[in-house]
């Protein structure tokens, strides 16, 4: 088929179902969407909650627990033991299914009676002094970190990888001794920094790598000794460094103003990432033939997906990966082939459609919670023969008979499960971080929404008293509670208040670092905040001799402005100047 104009359902905006689109619903046999790709990625956002952690009770043992639910959600949420334990049947749940009714009601039925795990943690995650976090395995000595695997001694972070002693991260790999960085790899000692790979001893870089006692600097590559790309010998630097006060609070938030500053006046890649052929996106990595993804690593033919590592032949997916003959999926992964319309399906799953959080689990339709399992419909068992006519039946009866929800959105199948039917209150997932939303809006478009409840913490130190350094700072702050200087007043799920821990204040006493004056929260956001979006511009290359001064000759030198354009997430109005890989690599490499 060629391509071919549709209307979304839900945003009313044109998109576009492109020739490879077609073939590739065509090869797993499913329609095509009805939706954009941008409503869709947002509708799976919304079923992935990461960073949202609530005090509760086990619905079974009544031990207290912590737990990605919320005491009031509607279905029972057990503990590890007694989710993992032979004390319960997830078939003795089943229902058969009935005609008079849509297929997404009988789910939504299911999913609200049948028991779920307490965070997205597995029985063999491996969590060691680690109960503050969520979609992790291979922790010790871990406190609020989520999407993490193998790490020590790591505070606050989100997408970490291989690090340890590392705080305040966002994606960060094979790094330790830093703090408040975002995607970096193989770094040590590195702080206030973006886009960096193996840099040590250094603070405020962006895009540098292999360099050591560098300070606001852009673009080095093997470089010792420079503050804001200027060359110093080790006495000056140091004198240079003194200068700056970056052991005083101001200090750094001045440097954080001047290089924000700084680095708009150097070119940048038009992506993130390297070595990848044929493809479209940022934060990519290795990669060929992907279309619209982000943070996509190892990847063959994968289209509109976020966060992936190790997929083939994957479209609309987010969370995780090792994934093939995948579509319209979240938190599936670990050897995953042929899932559809699933959530958290994971461990060598096989061809399961509308599944959530079934494990280990082949040829399953409309069930939840199951593991070892096969050939079950809304968790009932069937034989191969009888599942595959059912399935048939179910699959005819939802296009004929659709949910329809409360704005009158139709669901047939070939739809991801309704936003309605998340587990997840929206302002505890990703979908607020990416299509942030107030609580109004949220609940016009049917998200739930939980709403805060005002707690007095009894605060006894206001952010704007802690001490200018933490040489000035006593260790009986660890018994202060202290006020976030955003007071709540923000939309980025401020904790009002917060204390310190013993590692933390460690750390910060190791690393001269002066006390933040922002909960972890806020402090996320802000770096959240610096990303680019999950969307993409078409644009063309901004190097022109007679508007930036280049320090070499291009191709392109003679006939002024570079004319390659490309797809990138920098949007048309931003100040950045973006280049093509080409003029990048001349100028930068």
């Amino acid at each position: 088929m060629n391509n071919e104009q549709r209307v979304c359902q839900n945003c009313k905006q044109n998109f576009t179902i492109e020739t490879e689109d077609f073939k590739f619903y065509e090869k797993i046999q499913v329609p095509a969407p009805t939706r954009c790709p941008q409503c869709r990625l947002q509708r799976r956002m919304a079923y992935r909650n990461e960073r949202g952690l609530h005090k509760r009770k086990c619905s079974r043992c009544e031990k207290a627990i912590i737990s990605i639910y919320p005491e009031d959600a509607i279905f029972p949420v057990y503990c590890y033991q007694c989710w993992w334990s032979d004390n319960w049947d997830p078939l003795s749940y089943g229902i058969s299914f009935d005609e008079t009714k849509p297929f997404f009601e009988q789910v939504k039925e299911l999913k609200n009676k049948v028991p779920r795990l307490q965070t997205a943690n597995s029985a063999y995650s491996r969590l060691i002094n680690s109960d503050y976090t969520n979609s992790a395995i291979d922790l010790k000595n871990c406190y609020l970190i989520f999407a993490a695997i193998i790490n020590e001694d790591c505070y606050y972070a989100n997408y970490i990888r291989d690090s340890k002693t590392c705080m305040d991260m966002l994606n960060c790999i094979k790094s330790e001794q830093s703090y408040d960085c975002f995607d970096i790899t193989g770094c040590f000692n590195l702080s206030f920094s973006q886009s960096c790979m193996d840099c040590r001893d250094s603070s405020f870089l962006y895009d540098c790598r292999n360099c050591s006692n560098c300070i606001g600097c852009v673009g080095l590559r093997n470089q010792q000794y420079h503050i804001f790309n200027k060359k110093y010998s080790k006495e000056e630097f140091e004198k240079e460094k003194e200068k700056l006060q970056l052991y005083t609070y101001r200090g750094i938030e001045a440097m954080r103003k001047r290089f924000n500053d700084f680095i708009l006046g150097f070119p940048r890649k038009y992506y993130h990432g390297f070595q990848n052929n044929n493809f479209t996106g940022d934060y990519v990595w290795h990669s060929e033939g992907v279309r619209d993804v982000f943070y996509v690593a190892e990847a063959r033919n994968v289209k509109h997906t976020f966060w992936c590592y190790g997929a083939e032949d994957v479209y609309d997916y987010i969370a995780w990966g090792d994934a093939e003959l995948t579509y319209e999926a979240v938190e599936c992964g670990d050897k995953v082939y042929g899932c559809k319309f699933s959530h958290q399906s994971w461990s060598e799953a096989r061809n399961l459609e509308y599944c959530d959080f079934c494990l280990t689990s082949a040829d399953s339709f409309g069930c939840v919670s199951l593991r070892n399992k096969q050939y079950c419909i809304l968790n009932k068992q069937y034989s191969k023969e009888e599942y595959e006519a059912l399935k048939k039946q179910i699959i005819e009866h939802m296009n004929v008979v659709p949910y329809v929800d409360t704005e009158g959105r139709e669901y047939r199948y070939g739809e991801f499960f309704p936003i309605e039917m998340s587990p997840y209150n929206y302002n505890d997932t990703i979908a607020q971080e990416h299509f942030p939303l107030t609580e109004e809006a949220a609940k016009n478009y049917g998200y739930k929404w939980e709403i805060e409840q005002k707690k007095d913490y009894g605060i006894t130190r206001s952010s704007n008293e802690l001490p200018e350094t933490i040489r000035e700072t006593a260790d009986a702050i660890l018994d202060e509670i202290i006020g976030c200087a955003h007071e709540g007043k923000c939309h980025e799920r401020c904790t009002v208040a917060f204390k310190l821990t013993e590692f933390e204040l460690q750390f910060y006493q190791n690393h001269n670092i002066p006390l933040p004056r922002l909960c972890h929260n806020c402090r996320h956001y802000r770096r959240v905040m610096q990303r680019n979006p999950v969307k993409l511009w078409h644009r063309q290359c901004m190097c022109d001799y007679n508007i930036y001064r280049n320090s070499v000759s291009h191709s392109h030198h003679e006939q002024g402005r570079c004319p390659n354009e490309f797809e990138t997430s920098y949007a048309t109005d931003r100040k950045e100047i973006v280049y093509c890989e080409t003029c990048y690599q001349a100028e930068v490499a």
